[in-house]
């Protein structure tokens, strides 16, 4: 069974850091990329970051220097460092695997000004 469990979401203030952790079970995480997406109250959800299954990573324009994607495959398990955090950052960030196509339950996240 497939399960992707995100965690370290959380209220901080503006110019703060939280650091997620999405921990997967029952896929073969060395093979497959990942992402972190979010969603906004009343917004679609975006992509925010991804990492290969060869550790290239990519940003959206948004978050490019403040946040970092890495991974472990030892703990098969992909993080999101989030550094200089902005009101606009808040939201629910969700984990997502590519094989199989799965998202985890989400994390929220609320930055405060």
């Amino acid at each position: 069974q497939v399960q992707l469990v995100e965690s370290g979401g959380g209220l901080v203030q503006a110019g703060g850091s939280l650091r997620l952790s999405c921990a997967a079970v029952g896929i073969i995480f060395s093979v497959n990329a990942m992402d972190w997406y979010r969603q906004a109250p009343g917004k679609q959800r975006e992509l925010v970051a991804t990492i290969t299954s060869g550790g290239s990573t990519n940003y959206a324009d948004s978050v490019k220097g403040r946040f970092t994607i890495s991974r472990d495959n030892a703990k098969n398990t992909v993080y999101l460092q989030m550094n200089s955090l902005k009101p606009e950052d808040t939201g629910v960030y969700y984990c997502h695997s590519y094989y199989p196509h799965y998202w985890g339950q989400g994390t929220q996240v609320s930055v405060s000004s």
